[in-house]
């Protein structure tokens, strides 16, 4: 039997007007699943994630990507304030995160925390000396792609190094 498209629709039952959020900067969260998955509302998530501007297919996709993978990189364009999103994602069943692709890694405090000489941090992480030295003494600034790198050394060294010197993790002594 055919059905109408109207009908068709309303098998699928009511939808639910999604109240953008107005005024907001863009933000970028690592969304996962809470401990709790009980609690795992995706249908939530999905419209969470829509009122900051996110498309709703999108949104949706995340919220399958998120049941899929437990984890998903959300980027949101109008986030009025990170703790509501934080909240409501919380509210969902899901952990949030601000991702802080900004920010600065002080360079010399991160190779004297390895105990590292200038020359032996350069060779370790595959930079040159004098980009480092101009680093530490503020003559210039670390691009984005320096920064994420510079954080993943600061919060894995060893995992960075093994990664860089393309040594299989099974032949370490």
């Amino acid at each position: 039997m055919a059905f109408s498209l109207k009908e068709r629709f309303d098998r699928l039952g009511p939808t639910r007007a999604v109240n953008r959020v107005t005024s907001g900067s863009p933000a970028v969260f690592i969304l996962r699943i809470a401990l709790d998955v009980a609690r795992l509302k995706p249908i939530d998530a999905a419209h969470a994630l829509a009122r900051r501007g996110m498309p709703m297919l999108r949104a949706k996709r995340a919220a399958e990507a998120l049941l899929e993978d437990q984890r998903v990189f959300a980027e949101l364009p109008m986030v009025e304030d990170v703790q509501a999103v934080m909240a409501d994602m919380d509210a969902c069943g899901v952990s949030a995160v601000l991702l802080k692709p900004d920010l600065t890694v002080d360079v010399r405090a991160l190779r004297e925390r390895l105990r590292l000489t200038r020359e032996q941090f350069a060779v370790r992480y595959g930079l040159e000396v004098e980009t480092l030295r101009n680093w530490e003494t503020g003559k210039r600034e670390p691009d984005n792609t320096a920064r994420s790198y510079l954080r993943a050394i600061s919060n894995a060294p060893d995992e960075v190094e093994h990664a860089y010197t393309d040594v299989p993790a099974a032949s370490q002594p």
